[in-house]
């Protein structure tokens, strides 16, 4: 098999050490040195042709280009351009595997050219930070193992395709797999019925290979997935103004299954971003929209948590600021991706691809690559600035707030709604985040309403979050009551307005 060139490239007098250190890395290392060989152009036989050319073809005919980025710009040429940045553009424009390794941290004062370089590279591709050589060497061997698993020159089990040998069938709840089935045939087609043998329908999913469990079996339809995967959490925090400080209004880490925390995760923004009520022109629920829309920020929180890497000991983030949302995942692009190819249509290369199929089979993602093209359309379309794409240490999505937006209750809105609540004598003293919560309800409230059309009328997924957060303060307030409080898991229960309520949603409304 012919070996894979890989150009390595940097200002030389800065960086020698680490470029020697890889170079001698690529031709001693048992498994690289099988599939790579390192191109220095220091070390290249001399050549009757002007250099710049000679380390412009060396480019064009490798299969990787990996960059090192460090404090200085090195030589210019009469264009102002030094030598790496020509190599970087070439490589860029050849469409070549670019891996992009930075010396030190964001910090670190460099070249204004070296930290132009740097941007432009940021902006495009995923990279990594280093201190030391024996750091840099470790990242390298990272991210050459993944580009050579997903050339499928290497056999790497994928984290969520392999066998869990701690894990036996009874730590599946079967009660998840049959809510999956009803779902994933009434919107994909799915072959099998509620009620099939879980090992069957687990062997259906490539998720239990002689009754053994694999990884995403666990995390899809564990009873307890954190008791396997302590950081296979979602963590969601909510600050008063731009940046991560104390005190922060709310927090919560999120476990349970991923379907779990993607629903609970979606719910919490929801809960904190501002909500408009529109008119009743068609109809007579009045239309509800979010500041952010919920297609937006469930695309975002998806992604993240279907293709994380789950051998990480890092959690999805989903942190929630005055003027943005922040949500980032331990996890990085594939090599065949890169910035500019996710804002248009591309491939699809899931990081764990059997959790994928079932998320797909579940109507949480799509097959096809469509995710980021959707959270740029529609941001678009909700006359939002454009999201940010951000691949250091992990995948980072930035969805920005409106800067206007004329909702009926938002946090800039607390007190108000809290005098509202007490002009209708409040029984109890809710926070404010929970006087935000329960005016919503009755902002949607209209005539007798099931637990699942309050639900739909909110755009939200989670029974439990919607009963702690939403529901059951509701009725602690005595602003909406049950039609039959007798029972109260009757299937036939429904929720209306109190008078107090009522005289809530007016102020609300005034």
């Amino acid at each position: 098999m012919k070996k894979q060139k890989i150009f390595i490239s940097s200002v030389q007098r800065e960086l020698t050490a680490e470029r020697e250190a890889l170079y001698a890395h690529f031709i001693t290392d048992a498994l690289l040195s099988s599939f790579f060989e390192p191109v220095l152009f220091e070390k290249l036989p001399a050549d009757t042709h002007a250099p710049n050319k000679v380390y412009l073809d060396e480019v064009a005919d490798s299969s990787v280009y990996l960059l090192l980025i460090g404090i200085d710009y090195g030589y210019q040429d009469e264009n102002g351009v030094s030598p790496t940045e020509q190599e970087y553009s070439h490589a860029a424009a050849l469409n070549k595997t670019i891996l992009a390794f930075i010396k030190g941290e964001s910090s670190v004062e460099r070249h204004p050219k070296e930290e132009a370089l740097l941007i432009k590279v940021q902006n495009y591709v995923s990279y990594k930070r280093f201190h030391s050589i024996s750091e840099l060497i470790a990242e390298v061997n990272r991210s050459l193992v993944a580009l050579l698993k997903h050339q499928r020159l290497v056999q790497v089990v994928d984290f969520d395709a392999a066998i869990n040998p701690n894990a036996v069938l009874a730590d599946i709840d079967n009660e998840k797999v049959n809510e999956f089935i009803s779902t994933a045939r009434r919107l994909r087609g799915f072959p099998l019925r509620e009620g099939t043998a879980v090992n069957k329908i687990l062997s259906h999913l490539n998720m239990q290979f002689d009754e053994q469990l694999t990884n995403s079996a666990l995390l899809a339809f564990g009873a307890e997935p954190q008791q396997f995967f302590p950081t296979a959490v979602v963590k969601c925090a909510y600050f008063h103004g731009l940046y991560i400080e104390k005190p922060i209004k709310d927090h919560r880490v999120i476990k349970g299954d991923v379907f779990m925390q993607v629903d609970q995760a979606v719910d919490f923004v929801l809960s904190k971003v501002a909500m408009g009520i529109g008119l009743r022109d068609n109809s007579n629920q009045a239309p509800m929209t979010y500041e952010i829309p919920r297609a937006v920020i469930a695309e975002a929180i998806v992604n993240a948590v279907a293709h994380r890497e789950y051998n990480s000991n890092g959690s999805v983030q989903v942190m929630l600021f005055a003027d943005r949302l922040e949500i980032s995942n331990p996890g990085a692009l594939a090599p065949e991706l890169n910035i500019d190819k996710l804002k248009r249509t591309h491939a699809s290369y899931p990081t764990n691809p059997f959790l994928a199929e079932v998320m797909y089979q579940a109507g949480y993602i799509e097959r096809f690559g469509t995710g980021t093209g959707e959270i740029l359309r529609l941001t678009e379309a909700a006359g939002l600035r454009e999201p940010e794409f951000n691949l250091e240490e992990g995948f980072k999505i930035t969805i920005w707030r409106p800067d206007n937006f004329n909702a009926v209750n938002s946090t800039a809105q607390a007190s108000a709604l809290a005098s509202a609540l007490a002009t209708v004598q409040a029984t109890a003293q809710a926070s404010a985040l929970a006087i935000e919560e329960m005016a919503r309800v009755v902002l949607v409230m209209e005539g007798e309403m099931r637990t699942s059309d309050i639900m739909a009328a909110l755009e939200l997924k989670h029974k439990g979050y919607f009963r702690d957060n939403y529901l059951s303060p509701s009725l602690e307030e005595e602003l909406i009551e049950m039609t039959i409080p007798d029972r109260p898991s009757s299937p036939n229960q429904r929720y209306r307005l109190t008078e107090k309520g009522l005289k809530f949603k007016e102020e609300l409304k005034a």
